[in-house]
């Protein structure tokens, strides 16, 4: 039976901390002093750091925790990397460290930003002639640069700014329908709150440019602002990661599989996924499993970037794999080339604790090196997902590295966990397994040697 309140409550948002607590445990919880304790055990011992995290989202009442931790021996562009990661899912920062471990002996990872431009939009509606707006656009130009000025002279001194300015009419969408489209580098830091202010600011030139020109008419004067924003699909900040070697120095795999057999397997699981939208949204996401975690680690918006990373597979109308192989001339090359705007200055990157010992891990990178780095764990995880699937089946590692959770989950005692553990070390893992296993070790615990 449901516990909701009979009647919504007014000011919650006004309510103390300790205020909204209480009132969401009196009336959702069967026992609300023992949520109580549990939700406020969660809280950071620091109390000025807890006041960093309560600020960082609305009506926070305590922390939602996740595992924290790395992938060492990356090696990028002949660097070695510790890589922290996020994440919630087993298995992935072992495979993410495993991947690692295996190119580091065969070159390590390769990884160069191709370009690093975000694009912002101001949406508006104007009814006059489209001939006159294209002529009066040089001038409308002019005067967006002027008057954004103080916002973007900061921005300038460190190398950014506005990379360019056009006009779009998509009448299909409505007549009269325009865009103006701005690229602009924002340096290390993400850009949003940068590229948001800019575009605001050519909204507002926009109006008074159409209330001022002496070439429009009173009806062409009037121009509606639609919304001012950026946009996360960032097609041109690309980065490319790659990793390839001789074939022969591929080595063996389980079950006998041979290096040739393997690039060849490999190449073709890669090619499924370019065609396959079924097999490529899997394929990707084991790519963001990895790219996700170094991005929360960092304090980076992985929604932002999974967004534009899906969108970026899907941009000739079909979505694919974001990932690429070739086996050729006896050389095998795997290679993944992905959008990634991020920043290690400005934002959470600043506030968050672990997010800033997350880029002194990593040595203080600029953008452009957490773009290579988040690449190359990327693509680490998904050689390491395909490596499984065209060699024992996923399931083999990942039910190992699922085995702790499955015990957690069935109280076992670490003697028991002990027990199971070698018990299933050369056998198939499953839940209800596990669970019949454990049943055996309870109903006997003098066999097993298990004290009860």
């Amino acid at each position: 039976m449901s516990t909701a309140p009979k009647q919504p409550i007014a000011g919650f948002s006004k309510l103390s901390k300790v205020g909204k607590i209480k009132w969401i445990v009196e009336n959702f919880f069967r026992e609300p002093d023992t949520v109580m304790r549990e939700l406020t055990s969660y809280w950071h011992h620091n109390e000025d750091q807890q006041k960093v995290l309560d600020g960082f989202s609305e009506n926070t009442i305590s922390n939602f925790l996740l595992p924290y931790g790395v992938a060492p021996n990356v090696m990028i562009n002949g660097q070695y990397y510790c890589v922290p990661m996020v994440i919630e899912e087993s298995s992935v920062v072992a495979a993410a460290s495993s991947a690692a471990k295996f190119w580091m002996d065969r070159g390590g990872f390769k990884a160069r930003v191709i370009s690093m431009i975000k694009k912002g939009q101001v949406h508006f509606l104007w009814k006059g002639p489209r001939e006159k707006i294209r002529e009066i656009f040089p001038e409308l130009k002019d005067a967006f640069c002027r008057d954004v000025q103080p916002h973007i002279a900061n921005m300038e001194k460190r190398g950014g700014g506005i990379r360019n300015i056009q006009l779009r009419e998509l009448p299909e969408v409505e007549a009269g329908y325009y865009q103006i489209d701005v690229d602009l580098e924002t340096c290390d830091s993400m850009g949003a709150n940068f590229t948001n202010t800019v575009l605001e600011s050519f909204a507002q030139t926009l109006i008074a440019f159409f209330e001022a020109h002496p070439g429009f008419s009173t009806e062409e004067r009037e121009v509606r602002v639609i919304m001012s924003i950026l946009s996360n699909y960032t097609p041109d900040c690309v980065v490319r990661a790659e990793v390839w070697c001789a074939i022969q120095d591929l080595g063996t795999f389980p079950n006998q599989i041979q290096a040739e057999e393997f690039a060849e397997k490999f190449a073709l699981a890669v090619q499924i996924a370019k065609h396959d939208p079924y097999r490529a949204t899997t394929h990707n996401k084991g790519i963001f499993n990895g790219v996700d975690a170094v991005v929360i680690a960092t304090g980076n918006d992985f929604r932002a970037v999974e967004a534009c990373g899906h969108a970026y597979a899907a941009r000739d109308g079909q979505y694919r794999s974001l990932s690429d192989c070739k086996v050729k001339d006896g050389i095998f090359r795997f290679w993944l080339e992905i959008p990634l705007a991020l920043g290690t200055v400005g934002g959470l990157t600043n506030l968050h604790p672990m997010a800033k010992r997350s880029l002194e891990l990593l040595g203080d990178p600029t953008a452009s090196e957490l773009m290579q780095i988040v690449a190359s764990v990327g693509l680490a995880q998904n050689f390491a997902a395909l490596r499984s699937l065209v060699t024992t089946g996923i399931q083999q590692g990942h039910m190992k590295m699922h085995l702790q959770n499955i015990l957690n989950t069935l109280g076992a005692s670490d003697p028991e966990k002990n027990l199971i553990q070698g018990h299933f070390s050369d056998k198939v893992i499953t839940y209800q397994g596990v669970r019949e296993y454990l049943e055996r070790i309870r109903d006997q615990p003098a066999t097993f040697a298990v004290k009860p």
